[in-house]
């Protein structure tokens, strides 16, 4: 038997890297796991191989940013398997060179706005399209995932500010959902090595500040994700777990 049996949970953004590893780490513990993703092929690929796994899967097309898509996404599953156990807002906009390394002078406006509504609006509609069902039953997991750079002021400037706020809206979704035996977490991870793309020395560049030092694996985050979604934490809400290898310590 797995800590999940039975449980539905939806992952944002689970077409790969972390989310992907969140997808098949849930799955491995009985989950069935809604693999909501912007890129249908992705999420396609990703749900078949949780089914290959003898796991069961569902590919759902969602742009996070879109109030309309997010409520399509919660009906797809609710529809496909009558309930929502459990909801991971792992969806980002975090691309280089999309994305603007500089002072705030030189962030574009609608650069600032795009990372925003993807990363901060988001996971309120994600929250928002999910979170009457939860309380029809009297129950429900949300998982945003923050960042690291929120605590240690790096990186870049609307990247973090996003990730700041959802760390807040954690907070005050947890006071207001308590009632009704919802919990809502978050998981601040450090630079992960998700995307094969980048230049290693990136990744290892981060090493030395580490109390584990080495580069920080998707299936990293994946023990934080389960025991969050689990009956575990139960008891445990409105907090941000840190996994970054003892980056930063608080």
């Amino acid at each position: 038997m797995g800590r999940l049996d039975g449980r539905v949970i939806i992952v944002t953004g689970g077409g790969q890297g972390i989310g992907r590893a969140f997808a098949l780490g849930l799955a491995n513990e009985g989950a069935k796991i809604a693999v909501a993703d912007i890129n249908r092929p992705s999420a396609e690929s990703v749900a078949a191989e949780i089914g290959e796994a003898g796991s069961e899967a569902l590919a759902v097309v969602v742009d996070v940013s879109s109030e309309e898509s997010a409520k399509a996404m919660a009906a797809t599953v609710i529809d496909r398997w009558g309930r929502v156990d459990g909801l991971i807002n792992n969806a980002a906009f975090f691309q280089r060179p999309q994305i603007t390394s500089g002072l705030i002078e030189e962030i574009p406006v609608d650069e600032w706005d795009k990372v925003m509504a993807v990363n901060l609006k988001g996971p309120f509609l994600c929250c928002r399209a999910v979170i009457g069902q939860m309380k029809q039953q009297m129950y429900g997991k949300i998982v945003n995932i923050s960042s690291g750079t929120v605590f240690s002021g790096r990186s870049i400037l609307h990247y973090v500010a996003s990730k700041g706020g959802v760390t807040a809206f954690t907070r005050v979704l947890a006071k207001q959902s308590g009632d009704w035996n919802i919990t809502v977490n978050s998981i601040a991870p450090g630079l992960t090595a998700s995307d094969p793309e980048r230049d290693e020395i990136i990744y290892q560049g981060r090493v030395s500040a580490r109390s584990i030092p080495r580069v920080e694996a998707p299936e990293d985050l994946v023990g934080a994700a389960i025991f969050l979604m689990s009956s575990e934490s139960d008891f445990m809400t409105g907090q941000t777990m840190v996994v970054d290898g003892g980056a930063v310590m608080r």
